[in-house]
């Protein structure tokens, strides 16, 4: 099918393909119960089917999606062998995700005439999002750019001290102050050295509590207020950080994000670790606003760049 074209580089791909491992192991376990004893894709094939993609994470709406394009498919083709079913699935789902202009990015990149580019980092406690931060700022530095951190999430110690061991290791400037400290003061002076430095990027922490709590609203407005006394139209972009892990519930802190502030870019991480990498295509699917980026692996490396289609082509490759 003309949508897959191996656009990533073969280390990258193989990064990629055993990233996803765990969740297409899971899959194709559940496909193959579904389908057992069955040799043509009937009703029962595609009730059973509809229950696999939802237990795999992949999301209810998106599911039916799914369904609804592969019972156009058998009603026109009339005759489907569930020998076929894997590569349906592949082509349908890049199908629906290729109706988005979305994920379809090979390279890290930031626009460049915005200078500083200012990245405003949120998520809650425990989804990688330091780390996430340190891999972007790798990744940023090997292009060439020049890159600044805040230390944004002034409620944790730890949170400080994580993203300093980042800045050491990446060996780019951290602005920082102690723990209680106003974030918005931070992002202030982080913005204040980025512009004296002539930096290219600058990615700005956040407190990661939990994504219920009504005041985080008003602390991430105050924090993009105060970023626009010195870049007036900082942030550029709000990236969401979710743990892949997580499954639906990363469905809810999207949900829950996207109420509390204009998120415009999202992270998924964790993903080699876990069975639910099927999240990715109901989220991609689901929410007006790209997944840029997905974590799968540990290595420096390993956070990549999301493309919908080398992810699909991952994700159902026997």
């Amino acid at each position: 099918m003309s949508l897959f074209k191996n656009i990533f580089s073969k280390d990258k791909k193989e990064t990629l393909d055993k990233g996803l491992e765990k969740s297409k192991s899971s899959f194709f376990g559940k496909l193959g119960k579904a389908v057992a004893g069955k040799s043509k894709v009937d009703d029962e094939v595609l009730d059973n089917l509809e229950e696999v993609l939802v237990s795999s994470d992949v999301g209810v709406n998106t599911t039916l999606k799914i369904i609804e394009r592969i019972e156009e498919r058998v009603s026109r083709d009339k005759y489907m062998g569930t020998d076929e079913l894997n590569t349906i699935l592949r082509e349908e789902i890049a199908g629906l995700l290729s109706e988005t202009h979305v994920g379809e990015s090979t390279e890290i990149s930031i626009p460049t005439d915005k200078k500083p580019y200012v990245i405003m980092v949120v998520g809650v406690n425990g989804v990688g999002k330091t780390t996430t931060i340190g891999k972007l700022a790798h990744q940023f530095k090997n292009k060439g750019l020049k890159v600044v951190l805040g230390a944004g999430d002034t409620f944790r110690a730890a949170a400080i001290d994580q993203l300093q061991v980042w800045a050491d290791r990446v060996q780019v400037p951290i602005v920082k102050q102690k723990m209680g400290s106003d974030p918005a003061s931070v992002a202030f002076d982080t913005l204040n050295s980025a512009v004296a430095e002539r930096a290219d990027v600058v990615l700005v922490d956040t407190a990661g509590r939990l994504h219920n709590k009504v005041n985080l609203m008003n602390e991430l407005s105050k924090v993009k207020r105060v970023m626009q006394k010195v870049v007036p139209d900082a942030p550029h972009e709000v990236l969401l950080v979710l743990d892949g892990s997580t499954g639906q519930n990363a469905f809810e802190q999207a949900k829950q994000f996207t109420k509390a502030t204009e998120v415009t870019s999202l992270a998924v991480t964790k993903l080699d670790g876990t069975a639910k990498g099927g999240v990715v295509i109901g989220i991609s699917d689901q929410f007006k606003i790209p997944v840029k980026y997905i974590g799968v692996g540990e290595g420096i490396e390993d956070l990549q760049v999301f493309n919908k289609y080398e992810f699909v082509d991952s994700f159902f490759k026997m």
